[in-house]
């Protein structure tokens, strides 16, 4: 039986395992392939995510078979108006609605950025004071904003603050022609008046000659290779001729309105609606916490020798930080400033909460008003999406620029 059983082996299993060595010998060394390896392993993802994409549409077309996906429900009349915005009409169209809401999501954001930026540097700035006083209440403001939700802060600035303000025929008066009342805040409106036109064009003048002598000292600075500020050379320039032409004009270029108490209300002025105020305020404070976190760390980031090296050349303690300490520390503070950034686009959607006729909140009225979830919610995604991927491209263009180019 033995001998019966080797003379199998040698004539046939030998053979057979030799044949299919030899045929899966190229797979087996394929998968040995560290290349091949990740190729198959992302493939099999790849396989995997397009099924789970593939299950979730026929679920959505199994239980919406008697509807349709479109958008030409943006065509049809809103039949409804915002408290705040653009111009617009009850009869209008819902995609102009729905821009309106994206302007006042702009507003927010772009205002709420810069606000915030301001707070956040001055708030980090004064957590590394020397003065005792200084950096207890910045140490108190950044921990207590920090470690609270966003969404009850806003509550407190809505309830708690702007509804609480006297009527308006009580209204506060601030200095300056600022009123403060439970309709919001009353600033003085700029306005145009008719030199505006003599110092547009001084101000043209101004900007392509400030061009120019912003191109022409930097290419001498980098033939003569040595540093500088061109950009305020033809900032200097600019700022040059618009003085000129505010002076050359017959009446000054721009004007105040002040709002002036009527019967009811305000007229004239630039009115902020509590609404806008208190989400501005609320994202402003909210944010500027975590910047002014990451500003101290981006200091504290700079070694201690270059604060050392600018004081023993006898620059003051204003210089040091303006001229050596932040314009390094800025190359570590950039990057998780702009998911700062991000984070207040992204918390802007909360405004739903206290009736501010953002995008999402017109976005969920508009699906109220004609069913169409899933085409909304897509439009919601791809706005923030926009809004998002902007605001990054900017800001990874700015941190290249600012960037340490080693030789």
């Amino acid at each position: 039986m033995r001998g019966f059983l080797r003379r199998a082996h040698e004539r046939f299993l030998r053979p057979l395992l030799r044949s299919l060595a030899g045929v899966f010998a190229p797979l087996l060394k394929a998968l040995r392939n560290v290349r091949v390896l990740r190729a198959l392993v992302q493939g099999v993802f790849l396989t995997l995510l397009g099924l789970l994409v593939y299950w979730l549409y026929t679920n959505y077309r199994e239980n919406t078979e008697d509807l349709r996906f479109g958008y030409d429900f943006f065509s049809t009349t809103a039949g409804f108006t915002l408290s705040e915005g653009i111009p617009h009409d009850r009869t209008d169209p819902n995609w102009k609605l729905f821009l309106a809401g994206v302007v006042n999501t702009l507003r927010v954001i772009g205002v709420g950025i810069v606000l915030a930026s301001l707070l956040g540097l001055i708030a980090g700035v004064a957590r590394l004071s020397r003065n005792w006083l200084i950096q207890r209440i910045a140490t108190v403001y950044v921990e207590t904003i920090r470690n609270t939700p966003l969404l009850v802060q806003l509550f407190f600035w809505y309830t708690a603050t702007f509804l609480q303000l006297p009527p308006v025929r009580q209204a506060v008066e601030l200095p300056g022609a600022i009123f403060l009342s439970q309709r919001g805040l009353v600033l003085p409106r700029p306005y145009l008046t008719e030199g505006a036109s003599l110092w547009g064009t001084f101000l043209w003048i101004g900007l392509v000659l400030g061009i120019f002598v912003y191109l022409a000292r930097r290419v001498h600075l980098k033939r003569v290779d040595r540093p500088g500020a061109p950009g305020l050379w033809g900032f200097g320039v600019l700022a040059l001729f618009a003085v000129a032409g505010w002076v050359a004009a017959p009446v000054p270029p721009v004007a105040w309105e002040v709002a002036e108490l009527g019967r009811f209300n305000f007229r004239g002025g630039m009115q902020l609606s509590p609404e806008f105020a208190a989400l501005l305020l609320g994202l402003v404070v909210y944010t500027g916490a975590f910047i002014a976190e990451i500003v101290r760390g981006g200091i504290l980031a700079v070694s201690k020798g270059q604060r050392e090296a600018a004081l023993a050349l006898g620059l003051t303690g204003y210089q040091t930080l303006r001229r050596v300490i932040l314009p390094q520390a800025l190359r570590v503070i950039v990057p998780p400033v702009t998911s700062q950034y991000l984070n207040l686009a992204k918390n802007s959607s909360l405004a739903v909460a206290i009736g501010y006729p953002d995008l999402f909140n017109v976005a969920n009225t508009i699906i109220n008003k004609t069913g169409r979830e899933v085409e909304m919610i897509l439009v919601i995604m791809a706005s923030y999406l926009s809004l998002s991927l902007l605001t990054s491209l900017f800001m990874n263009w700015y941190n290249r620029r600012i960037r340490l180019v080693e030789r």
